[in-house]
């Protein structure tokens, strides 16, 4: 019985120490998925900084039809997971980074850099913050400067990259120790 309860709290703490850092995505089906890739796995929390786009919230203070165009776009992938899920949007990326760091969580961007360690030899830390960033052009580098940790996926094929949502589901699904 005692090694159950180990396996169970080993599971909480692990699931319950992971938020995702969504800057600058463009795209509202990515925000979906992201959201409901996120709440499938017991993420934490999600921030969607910058300039992506989040669902309709009280005190929206985006103009009414916008926030529901943009909401109805979200729920098509996300499937109603955005109520489930705690997020919070923040146009300053800066600030959530440094309120994280505050709480001791690592940050650990997601992109290919020349000091980035490769997935399967990063040992996730107690409390981390996963950056995923823009879909094509990848984290902008003063974004990557104000991380303490670089991960990538390394690339099997010819093609340089995933999907942004598609390369946070094997990092977190890793991460959260189901894999």
């Amino acid at each position: 019985m005692s090694v159950i309860l180990a396996l169970i709290f080993r599971y909480s703490v692990v699931m319950s120490q992971i938020i995702v850092i969504a800057h600058n995505l463009r795209s509202s089906h990515n925000v979906g998925s992201l959201l409901r890739t996120a709440e499938g796995l017991g993420i934490q929390k999600i921030y969607l900084t910058g300039y992506t786009p989040y669902p309709k919230a009280k005190g929206d203070a985006r103009l009414p039809h916008l926030a529901t165009k943009i909401d109805a776009q979200i729920h098509k992938t996300a499937l109603g997971s955005e109520k489930y899920l705690d997020w919070q949007h923040s146009d300053d990326i800066t600030a959530v980074i440094n309120e994280l760091r505050g709480d001791k969580y690592q940050i650990v961007a997601l992109e290919q850099a020349r000091d980035s360690i490769a997935l399967a030899g990063f040992k996730a830390p107690p409390k981390l913050a996963l950056i995923i960033g823009r879909e094509v052009e990848g984290i902008e580098p003063e974004v990557l400067e104000l991380a303490d940790t670089t991960v990538e996926i390394p690339m099997r094929g010819q093609k340089e990259s995933f999907n942004v949502v598609q390369a946070a589901a094997m990092v977190l699904y890793q991460l959260t120790n189901l894999a």
